[in-house]
């Protein structure tokens, strides 16, 4: 539920299972107290063809209406679409919005000033709840990294086109978000949307360190040391109810696995379901952000703690 006297929705940062069951709690609290009208957008996955794009809306679709909310499925695929007023007309009255997986960067890139991303964060910051599940969620956060533009990098391809398909949603296009070059965030301007703007997202991230253990160093290097990188396991969501205005977030934990904040000398702490944490700027000794320790950005409390 919106706090009293706050105008800005929750945010919900999810390390993937869109549109599925185990998500059904989490998009209801999202919804609680908001019309029951949610718009969704399959951008992210507009380089995997239409076929995966009818995926997602259809997925979007049920998923809703097994909620009682109406669906609103928004077709904006190009940066053309997302400056359609018509389009960006539909967002008027939801109570959620959400960005579904796929490619990060595209994402970003493609809504970024846009009349569609427009009328979505002022619909933010009226109380509309916003939600980004997988690379939806990276989209969300300070960094949103084009990964088939890394897949190419790492193969030695730069400039070359990438085939459709080359990074698709969901763990094996996010692993690639690493091997980025450091250099493109040392010049610390978000490449995400920033609606989370002191974290740095690793969806699937038990699957992730699996795969990459040195993934969250790879992330790390050039962000600013503001920014707190945060896993979010699979079948999990992140979930902030205050207002970006505020110094520090309360941030809580559902779904089925947990949460964990990594430092940059690779310590990391888990956030169980049930559990809440908050984070803010990172704060050095001397005052100037950056360079803190843990304990002084955030502090974790029950959920029956925070009242």
């Amino acid at each position: 539920m919106a706090r009293e006297g706050v105008p800005y929705g929750p945010v919900a940062l999810v390390g993937s299972g869109e549109y599925l069951d185990v998500m059904l709690d989490v998009d209801r609290s999202l919804l609680a107290d908001r019309p029951q009208r949610a718009v969704f957008l399959a951008t992210a996955a507009a380089e995997e063809g239409e076929a995966s794009v009818r995926r997602w809306l259809d997925l979007g679709t049920r998923h809703f209406e097994r909620l009682g909310v109406e669906p609103v499925p928004l077709p904006v695929l190009t940066r053309e679409d997302a400056a359609r007023e018509d389009l960006a007309a539909l967002v008027a009255g939801a109570g959620l919005v959400y960005l579904s997986g796929g490619n990060p960067g595209y994402l970003a890139s493609t809504l970024r000033g846009t009349l569609v991303w427009t009328a979505i964060a002022a619909a933010w910051r009226s109380g509309t709840a916003l939600a980004g599940c997988s690379t939806g969620a990276c989209a969300l956060s300070y960094v949103a990294e084009d990964v088939r533009a890394a897949r190419r990098r790492a193969a030695g391809l730069e400039g070359t086109a990438g085939g459709r398909g080359a990074a698709g949603a969901g763990p094996a296009a996010e692993k690639d978000i690493g091997a980025a070059a450091p250099a493109e965030r040392a010049a610390r301007q978000p490449s995400g949307l920033a609606a989370v703007a002191e974290v740095a997202v690793i969806p699937h991230y038990n699957r992730m360190i699996e795969w990459v253990p040195d993934f969250a160093e790879r992330l790390a290097a050039g962000l600013p040391e503001s920014v707190t990188i945060l896993g979010i396991d699979e079948d999990t969501a992140v979930t902030t109810f205050d207002p970006p205005s505020l110094g520090r977030r309360r941030f809580s934990v559902a779904g089925r696995q947990a949460a964990w904040v990594i430092d940059r000398d690779g310590s990391r702490t888990p956030y169980e379901v049930g559990s809440t944490f908050e984070l803010g700027l990172r704060v050095a000794a001397d005052g100037r952000s950056g360079g803190a320790g843990s304990g002084d950005r955030r502090q974790a409390r029950s959920a029956g703690d925070l009242g």
